[in-house]
C-alpha cells in the first residue's frame, strides 16, 4: 500500500514537502481559520479594529481578550491562540520600550509589525518548537499617518486599507470589498465593521460579544470604546 500524499513530513518543522510545503505553517494558519473574526479599518479619521468575542456560559465577557494595546499609539486584533497572541504581544511591547529608550520617539508601525514577524518567522525553521498559531491585525498612527497591517503565521506581512482575519474573514472581505471606501469617516468606518460583523455572529449582536478600538489621527491614541459607546454604535445598525 501506498502512503497518502505528504505523509511524514508534517512531523517536523524543518522538514519540506517534496513540493515545498511546510505542513505545520500551514496547521497553524488553519488554527487562525477557526478563530473568532477580527476586523481592521482604516479610514481618513484613523483606524478601527473590532472583534467577535465567543462567551461561554458564566463567562465573564471582561475576561475574554481579543484586542491589545501594545503602546499608546498602536494595537492589535486577533484571530487564533490567544496564548500565542500574549506572547508576540509582549515582544511587542518590549519593541515598542527599546525603541523609545534608544530613539525618544514611538516606533514606527512598519518597523513594529517587521519584529513581530521576525520571530514568528524564527520558528518556523527550529526543530523542537512550532509556529505561533495566530494572526494580528495591527493598527496605529505614526508618522505616516493611520497604519494597518496583517501578520501571518509564517512571518509574512501585508499593509492593508481593509481586511478580515479568522472564521468569518470571507463573509467579512466581501462586505467590505462592498462598502469600504477611503475617505469614510471614524464612525462610518466603526458602523461598517459592526454591520460586517453582524453577518458572522451567531447570535444577536451586542456589546458583550463584540469588542471595538479605534486609534484617532488627531490624538495618535489607540483605545478601546466604551460599552456605552458601543451600545450607541449597536443600536444605529
Amino acid at each position: 500500500m501506498f502512503a497518502p500524499p505528504g505523509m511524514g513530513y508534517d512531523r517536523a518543522i524543518t522538514i519540506f514537502s517534496p513540493d515545498g510545503r511546510l505542513f505545520q505553517v500551514e496547521y497553524a494558519m488553519e488554527a487562525v481559520r477557526k478563530g473568532t473574526t477580527a476586523i481592521g479599518i482604516l479610514c481618513s479619521e484613523g483606524v478601527v479594529c473590532t472583534v467577535e468575542k465567543r462567551i461561554l456560559a458564566l463567562q465573564e465577557p471582561e475576561s475574554v481578550e481579543k484586542i491589545f494595546k501594545i503602546d499608546n499609539h498602536v494595537g492589535c486584533a486577533i484571530a487564533g491562540l490567544t496564548a500565542d497572541a500574549r506572547v508576540l504581544v509582549d515582544h511587542a511591547r518590549i519593541q515598542c520600550q527599546i525603541n523609545k529608550l534608544t530613539y525618544d520617539e514611538s516606533i514606527d508601525i512598519q518597523m513594529l509589525t517587521k519584529k513581530i514577524c521576525d520571530l514568528k518567522q524564527l520558528y518556523t525553521q527550529h526543530a523542537g518548537v512550532r509556529p505561533f498559531g495566530v494572526s494580528l491585525l495591527i493598527a496605529g498612527i505614526d508618522e505616516k499617518g493611520p497604519q494597518l497591517f496583517l501578520t501571518d503565521p509564517s512571518g509574512a506581512f501585508w499593509g492593508y486599507r481593509a481586511n478580515a482575519i479568522g472564521s468569518g474573514a470571507q463573509t467579512v472581505q466581501e462586505e467590505l470589498e462592498k462598502e469600504y471606501k477611503p475617505e469614510m469617516t471614524l464612525d462610518q468606518a466603526i458602523e461598517l465593521a459592526l454591520k460586517a460583523l453582524k453577518q458572522v455572529i451567531e447570535t444577536e449582536l451586542d456589546s458583550t460579544k463584540v469588542e471595538v478600538a479605534i486609534a484617532r489621527t488627531e490624538t495618535k491614541e489607540f483605545e478601546r470604546l466604551a460599552t456605552e459607546e458601543l451600545d450607541k454604535y449597536i443600536q444605529r445598525i
